[in-house]
């Protein structure tokens, strides 16, 4: 099938007097790895939620691998799309692989199938086998959340969303859950769009970095093409933020002060 991934054309979404999209229009291409990001309440969750479904737009259109969300069952679109959010909402009473194969299970996949693509997650998220019978309850956060990872690719998705998805794990987990995640989505050839607080992490991981600002698209190109081409202030001070702070890392270390 041709065409974009995903694309979002006039998409408004108003709570109250608050416009919390105000006429986006984005269209994301089939592999691309796309960042949104923005300050408290410029929309980016509530955009990323019109992809799948879960907030229906007042206005505007949004089209899913060619296929219009408003006309879409629900649940079908759901099962066809990976979604990974912070606190990963893992089923406590199940095991780990009793989570990771609900929606193949959903789906009627037979039990050898699923037992096997159990098998395959564990190792693509890079997990032992034995985590499999072990309850969630058992696992550390970086492990909660790679199972997180696994259960949202667990039907064989083309395109996943995630929502601040390893906002609530300490830095060395954050950054090596971030690269293995990278690493699968480029293996899987997948289309992923990620909402992140954390500029180093949108400017490391993605290919390209959507900017949104009370409800409205403000910036959207690659890294290197947003820093050396914007022209507002704010979104140039939001791209520069990892630079800052590494100056600022470098300068302690080396007992110095930053400019």
């Amino acid at each position: 099938m041709a065409g974009p991934a995903i694309e979002l054309s006039g998409v408004e979404k108003r709570y109250g007097a608050h416009a919390a999209l105000a006429g986006v229009s984005l269209s994301v291409e089939r592999g691309e790895f796309t960042a949104l990001v923005g300050g408290s309440g410029s929309g980016k969750t509530t955009l990323l939620k019109t992809i799948n479904g879960l907030v229906t737009p007042d206005a505007g259109s949004v089209r899913v691998l060619g296929e219009d969300v408003a006309a879409a069952p629900p649940h079908d679109l759901r099962r066809r799309i990976g979604y990974v959010f912070q606190e990963v909402g893992l089923f406590p009473h199940l095991t780990v692989a009793e989570n990771i194969a609900i929606t193949p299970r959903l789906l009627g996949w037979d039990k050898k199938r699923i037992d096997g693509r159990v098998v395959n997650l564990l190792g693509l998220v890079d997990l032992p086998l034995e985590v499999g019978s072990r309850a969630p309850a058992a696992l550390s956060g970086g492990q909660r959340q790679r199972v997180g990872v696994a259960r949202a690719l667990a039907a064989e998705p083309k395109l996943m969303l995630m929502d601040e998805p390893f906002g609530a794990l300490d830095p060395l987990t954050r950054d090596a859950l971030g690269t293995d995640y990278r690493a699968l989505h480029d293996r899987l050839g997948l289309t992923t769009v990620m909402v992140t607080h954390d500029m180093a992490e949108a400017v490391l991981l993605a290919d390209r970095i959507v900017v949104l600002r009370d409800g409205a698209i403000v910036a959207d190109g690659t890294p290197a093409d947003l820093l050396a081409q914007t022209r507002d202030a704010g979104v140039r001070a939001l791209l520069e933020a990892p630079k800052r702070q590494a100056e600022r890392l470098r300068a302690r270390l080396e007992g110095t002060q930053a400019p």
